[in-house]
């Protein structure tokens, strides 16, 4: 079974990579990428540790709620590991 997870909800300044409108939403862990560099501190030239790159498969239903059209469909989106909660 695969991992079910969500979104952290956090809103800070600067630089992020994650869609504002997956934020609190949860999804499953399609596949793990690979470790790469933390985009959110190169964008500042910072040292960038490495981070866990995941593709997570979310569906409609849960990102829209009864405004999806197609409630089961889903979209795939690459978080880093740091957004993520385990549930």
């Amino acid at each position: 079974m695969p991992d079910r997870v969500r979104v952290r909800a956090m809103m800070p300044p600067g630089h992020l990579r994650t869609p504002s409108y997956l934020r609190g939403k949860t999804g499953v862990i399609e596949r793990e990428l690979g470790p790469f560099p933390n985009p959110e501190q190169l964008a500042y030239r910072q040292p960038a540790g490495k981070q866990p790159l995941y593709r997570v498969r979310f569906t409609m239903g849960e990102i829209w709620g009864d405004a999806a059209e197609r409630p089961e469909d889903t979209v795939d989106a690459e978080i880093y590991g740091h957004w993520l909660e385990r549930l």
